[in-house]
């Protein structure tokens, strides 16, 4: 995996804002309704093309795909998995949502507009009812085909695809078949490990996006914090399960505090869970940095060494926001961060992806240029040129 050793270098998280007929399409396929399969297939090649070059204009050097192939960072693993049925909740059921603890303090807002579209969302309607296996090797090869055709010609650092993680999948697919927790996370991990290992085979970067590594703790509003970490740990070493033949120096580790606009008041505070985060077999880790609630988490740093041989991708422009960060607030971002942990170990990211939460794809692109000035301020004030 490429380092910081003569500049700081520019990545992101992941979901970028897809085309509007590709975005409609998508949203068909996973919902079952008709589309046209080809004209989908030709207009996705031709949208990965169309965002790698986006990205690359804008001075993004470790690019993605955007996730155009599938309609959700997290969703799309019902799709790639079988076991499971699809159903309406029971009438009186309430999903847990990823604001649990917020939602004590601001019922109101929750019950507003914007909250009865972030509770939608995330309603239970798939339903593991016999042993989970991975079904997605069609998908995963067309992934890798498309983002392989996108790269070629054009001269990038590295290129990563992400794939989500078993206990973030386990919230939006409920168990009702395993015995237990640890026995249903296990069997994601065992399932999604070929989806893992089909990218980096392919020889890509694979990124594991694990927000309800931090959300858990707003959805198991009951927990304290050691229950929490108890719970916590178990979905790493089940991730680790997955990730065991695959080699740490491919790996990056995706985490933050969840892509709502909310509140945001009760986060699981950074200290609480940052050995955690270290414990999974990653050589990067990509974190929430920038935002209001967690910008003042890079202090956690003085007191936590960055292991040997690893690299911090703190998000220095947000998803919470239409904001175009200045270039001069992202540079003093990374600053802060290399002084810290060392330049070659840092490279500039966001917090979460820009997909579907910026108001406009052309917010994105500008974040994304915004964010390769400041890592150009950055590396005149860390190496002096």
């Amino acid at each position: 995996m490429k380092r910081s050793t003569e500049r700081i270098l520019v990545t992101h998280a992941g979901s970028l804002p897809r085309p509007e007929d590709l975005w409609e399409m998508l949203i068909a396929k996973s919902n079952d309704r008709p589309y046209d399969r080809e004209i989908f297939a030709r207009r996705l090649r031709s949208s990965v093309a169309e965002v790698v070059k986006k990205q690359i204009d804008c001075g993004i050097d470790i690019v993605n795909d955007g996730e155009f192939g599938k309609h959700s960072f997290s969703d799309y693993a019902r799709e790639r998995l079988g076991g499971y049925v699809e159903r309406a909740p029971d009438p009186d059921e309430r999903p847990p949502a990823i604001f649990g603890r917020d939602l004590a303090d601001f019922p109101e807002y929750f019950s507003s507009k914007g909250g009865r579209a972030v509770v939608g969302r995330h309603a239970m309607r798939f339903f593991c009812n016999v042993p989970i296996k991975y079904i997605g090797h069609a998908a995963v090869k067309t992934d890798i085909e498309n983002f392989t055709a996108a790269l070629q010609g054009v001269k990038v650092e590295e290129a990563f695809l992400p794939a989500v993680a078993p206990g973030t999948i386990e919230h939006r697919l409920k168990n009702e078949y395993y015995p237990n927790d640890e026995a249903y996370v296990y069997a994601l991990a065992d399932a999604m490990h070929e989806e893992y290992k089909a990218i980096v085979d392919a020889g890509f970067l694979l990124q594991i996006d694990d927000p309800d590594l931090a959300d858990g703790w707003q959805l198991n509003s009951h927990m304290s914090v050691s229950e929490y970490r108890k719970f916590a740990e178990l979905r790493i070493d089940a991730l680790n399960h997955a990730l065991s033949d695959i080699p740490q120096e491919r790996v990056r580790f995706h985490m933050c505090w969840g892509s709502y606009h909310g509140p945001h008041k009760y986060d699981i505070p950074l200290r609480d869970i940052v050995d955690l985060i270290l414990k999974v077999r990653a050589e990067t880790y990509s974190i929430e940095a920038s935002n209001p609630r967690h910008e003042h988490e890079w202090r956690v740093w003085e007191e936590v060494k960055l292991p040997e041989g690893k690299v911090l991708v703190p998000g220095v422009a947000g998803h919470y926001s239409d904001f175009i960060e200045h270039p001069e607030a992202i540079a003093e971002r990374l600053v802060k961060y290399a002084k810290l942990v060392g330049r070659e170990n840092v490279m500039a990211g966001t917090d979460c992806g820009l997909g579907t939460r910026v108001g406009h794809p052309k917010i994105a692109w500008a974040k994304f240029e915004a964010m390769a000035e400041g890592a150009r301020l950055a590396t005149k004030q860390l190496w002096g040129r």
